[in-house]
């Protein structure tokens, strides 16, 4: 397993890419878009460039898309000229079913084919697939409150940019903003304000999931306090 590091925004080079692929042939290549923490999508010319070098299978992660912003294009776009790409989904992030471990993915006829060969029998119980059938049946109102978290999380956004914050591009459900000298101590001090958030990802750098207008207005409050006595790095 070999990792590929990110520009500073945390956007792929493609360039830089292409080099690593050429240069260790791997036989699949993973891409998250959305990037879980950063929330970052990838560049359609970028997944174009992946998927001509690659030399074997390219998989792109897609758990988040439904939370993208407008206009933000999916590599299911590129599948009709890539009959090596999968894009993958899942019904954990927007559809609020997680429990159900349930996913999916859209390939070529004949990608597809070959998964069926080495699939497990029984993967999915039956009431994973009943209950999988019934919240597709009603998708229009499963996902009523994605748009309303997607204007949260650019309300948010913005928000924690006026704070003087560095704040990651997100078309995910969450934000990556920092950068701060000791994130430790920005997080306890959320945390003793009845505050949890993640503290992953890149070294200074926090995330914060969008919830409730009410779990906002706490996390807001909470932040205000701790950043004066933790203050972020100054911006360049």
């Amino acid at each position: 397993w070999i990792t590929f590091p990110r520009r500073y925004d945390f956007t792929i080079d493609p360039d830089q890419a292409v080099s690593a692929i050429t240069k260790r042939r791997p036989d699949v290549v993973l891409v998250t878009s959305p990037n879980n923490p950063t929330g970052t999508a990838v560049a359609p010319a970028t997944l174009e460039a992946i998927c001509q070098a690659a030399p074997g299978v390219v998989v792109v992660d897609e758990a988040y898309f439904e939370f993208a912003r407008t206009g933000t294009p999916s590599a299911l776009d590129l599948l009709p000229d890539h009959p090596r790409l999968a894009v993958s989904r899942t019904m954990s992030k927007a559809f609020a079913f997680a429990g159900g471990r349930l996913g999916y993915l859209a390939a070529a006829p004949a990608f597809v084919d070959a998964l069926r060969i080495v699939r497990l029998p029984y993967h999915l119980s039956a009431v994973t697939q009943a209950v999988a059938r019934v919240a597709l049946a009603h998708a229009d109102e499963m996902l009523a409150h994605v748009d309303a978290l997607r204007a949260a999380r650019d309300d948010l956004a913005d928000w924690l940019a006026q704070q003087g914050l560095e704040v990651a591009e997100s078309d995910a459900n969450f934000i990556l903003f920092g950068r701060f000298p000791d994130r430790r101590a920005v997080w306890q001090g959320l945390l003793e304000r009845g505050v949890l958030i993640r503290e992953t990802g890149p070294a200074d750098w926090l995330r914060v999931s969008v919830g409730t207008p009410a779990e906002m207005t706490a996390f807001t409050s909470a932040l205000t306090d701790v950043l004066h006595l933790h203050p972020a790095k100054d911006r360049a």
